[in-house]
């Protein structure tokens, strides 16, 4: 049983959990946010099943779904430009599969992350991130995609083909960059970035290293303030917030 994890900002390197506590770090990434368990720059989640292939999964026209919590309302774009993670969050939205669960792991200037459904009807100081359904969903990176703040992305296991959680989805918060910066990031990690790109990281801010390591499908283009004030919940040891931030997905139909 494999925690899924995202990669970490020093060595991009990737770590593999064997349970749901959290392991003390071995060491402190240059430029890393850090706790006394594990680096702050590493959001994970985990799955009870081995990587498989994605299921058969039929888009729809829907484009927009709304995340509804106690701290407001999200409306997310999904892109069309990802099909197969598009019509998998509309799918699992329309059968309710996120009604009920909570953002399990909430870090603060970095993301807010949910998605497994075996946090409905949590128990309190237990932490999730082990569920999800029994397939992944393969890669789809595209370099117009990036991890700006409010970007919807799927997190996944360790496995070569980078393939994604069936469920498990975090939204960016991050930090801001300044153009110097991103344009060494970017020489480092090989992620040659617009200029559209380098002023949302500036003036928006996000999580700039992930950037296609993990596909990023969709946007908030509506309740940006709700994540700032989901990402500034006091949390217990695990990252799980003191309070259960509830969430309910429903697709916008025009």
């Amino acid at each position: 049983m494999k925690k899924l994890l995202f990669l970490g900002i020093a060595l991009l390197s990737l770590s593999v959990y064997s349970q749901p506590k959290k392991t003390v770090s071995t060491s402190k990434p240059k430029g890393a946010v850090t706790s006394k368990t594990t680096p702050k720059t590493t959001p994970k989640i985990s799955s009870t099943s081995k990587p498989q292939n994605s299921t058969k999964m039929t888009n729809t026209p829907d484009t927009l779904v709304k995340i509804s919590t106690i701290h407001g309302d999200m409306v997310v774009r999904l892109y069309e430009n990802t099909p197969l993670h598009r019509a998998n969050f509309i799918k699992l939205a329309q059968e309710g599969y996120f009604d009920g669960t909570i953002f399990h792991r909430v870090i603060g200037s970095f993301m807010i992350q949910g998605g497994d459904p075996d946090s409905k009807n949590p128990t309190p100081g237990s932490q999730y991130g082990m569920g999800g359904p029994s397939y992944t969903i393969p890669a789809e990176f595209r370099a117009e995609y990036i991890h700006k703040k409010g970007a919807l992305a799927a997190a996944r296991t360790n496995n070569p083909e980078k393939a994604s959680s069936g469920s498990q989805f975090y939204i960016v918060q991050g930090q801001k960059y300044p153009a110097a910066q991103l344009t060494q990031m970017g020489a480092q990690s090989g992620v040659r970035y617009t200029p559209e790109q380098t002023q949302s990281y500036a003036n928006l801010g996000g999580t700039p290293f992930l950037d296609m390591q993990y596909t990023v499908f969709g946007e908030v283009i509506e309740g940006l303030d709700v994540i700032d004030k989901i990402a500034a919940e006091p949390t217990m040891p695990g990252d799980r917030p003191k309070k259960d931030i509830v969430m309910k997905v429903s697709v916008v139909v025009k």
